[in-house]
């Protein structure tokens, strides 16, 4: 494929600040989940509550971050002409997130005798499929990234208005559409996220920090917006649950995470782009860049009873006080931090063996190809 012609804008510069909101909303989410450490009353208290309220900024964060990197690598693979490459590893990388989904599924629930778990869709189904939804979208409109921003943006509103209808589906869309035990994260309103941060990333990878700073400027005005009108969108629907499914409240949820990544966008504004980089980002930036394993690892180790033998939650779930719950996450994090550090080679080394043996079969060995006879 041609590069973009001149005249359509394309930017080189780094965005680091969308792996520090992906390491920020790892680190929530790890946070969140350890909640079961805490007596059931702490769990019930005024501050467990307000906790929650900035935890449900992390699963829009997580699907914000992956439409918009999505959508960046591809503006700039069409610039540099290697869009084709970029599809091929969007789509290894998709693959990745749904088998770390039925691998987790697959130690939850009796997956031998009830397959049909494989199917239950929990926050990485969620992601694989709004990043399967996007791709052909971002694939298609790469090379005209005005219109790609545009109908992204557009399929997102589109996305939390008719969420709240979601709520009275039958099925089977119920299945896919409707919050329950079986669908923790369903399509709707979550692929608006996704599409939302296609939209930034697509502003992102066509026009650069700057643009991306105005773009979240515009998100956070809407989200305000919206915010500002929880009766009126209310009284637009039938009786729906306005905490999952509300235009109001995900205006509410994306004005916030816009607002982060503007103020994370601001401080790497601010840093020299040859600074050595601080333990603390270097911290950060390990939970950005390996969130998929971040979150397989923390739930093995916080759920999963090795041997029958060990988890954070049979040693120590509801019973810690609010100091004994610090010191456990702190531990829970700096295990999962390890375990992302010494797995990293590992995926490396087992990528190159697959990306080798892919090599090795498209070169037709000679035993393969048919022999030409003389004569």
């Amino acid at each position: 494929m041609s590069p973009l012609p001149s005249a359509v804008p394309a930017s080189r510069e780094r965005v680091r600040a969308i792996d520090w909101l992906r390491g920020l909303s790892v680190l929530f989410m790890i946070q969140t989940h350890a909640l079961v450490l805490l007596t059931p009353e702490l769990r019930k208290s005024v501050w467990t509550g307000r906790l929650l309220k900035v935890d449900g900024l992390v699963a829009p964060a997580f699907i914000f971050s992956a439409g918009f990197a999505l959508a960046l690598l591809m503006v700039r693979s069409a610039a540099a002409g290697v869009l084709n490459e970029r599809v091929r590893r969007n789509l290894r990388r998709i693959t990745e997130v749904f088998a770390v989904a039925a691998l987790v599924n697959w130690v939850w629930f009796p997956i031998r005798t009830e397959p049909v778990w494989l199917l239950r869709l929990d926050i990485l189904h969620c992601v694989g499929l709004c990043l399967l939804l996007t791709l052909p979208m971002a694939a298609l409109l790469a090379s005209r990234p005005r219109v790609l921003a545009g109908t992204a943006f557009v399929l997102a509103m589109v996305a939390f208005a008719l969420a709240p209808f979601s709520d009275s589906a039958g099925e089977p869309w119920a299945s896919f559409l409707r919050k329950s035990n079986w669908a923790p994260f369903p399509l709707v309103p979550w692929v608006g996220f996704a599409w939302l941060g296609a939209f930034a990333g697509c502003i992102a990878g066509a026009w650069g920090r700057k643009g991306l700073a105005r773009a979240l400027g515009f998100l956070i005005a809407l989200g305000l917006v919206g915010t500002l009108m929880p009766g009126v969108l209310n009284n637009l629907y039938p009786p729906h649950r306005f905490f999952v499914t509300n235009p109001s409240n995900s205006a509410t949820r994306f004005m916030w995470v816009c607002a982060v990544l503007l103020v994370m966008l601001w401080v790497e504004g601010r840093m020299a782009p040859d600074a050595k980089p601080s333990r603390a980002r270097r911290f950060l930036e390990v939970f950005g860049t390996a969130s998929l394993s971040a979150y397989f690892f923390h739930e093995m180790l916080l759920y999963y009873r090795v041997f029958g033998v060990f988890s954070f939650q049979k040693l120590w779930g509801d019973s810690s006080g609010w100091l004994k719950y610090a010191g456990l996450l702190a531990l829970l994090i700096a295990c999962t931090f390890v375990l992302c550090l010494a797995w990293d080679p590992v995926e490396r080394a087992v990528k190159k063996a697959f990306a080798r043996a892919g090599q090795w079969l498209l070169s037709a060995p000679r035993w393969l190809r048919p022999v030409r006879r003389r004569g």
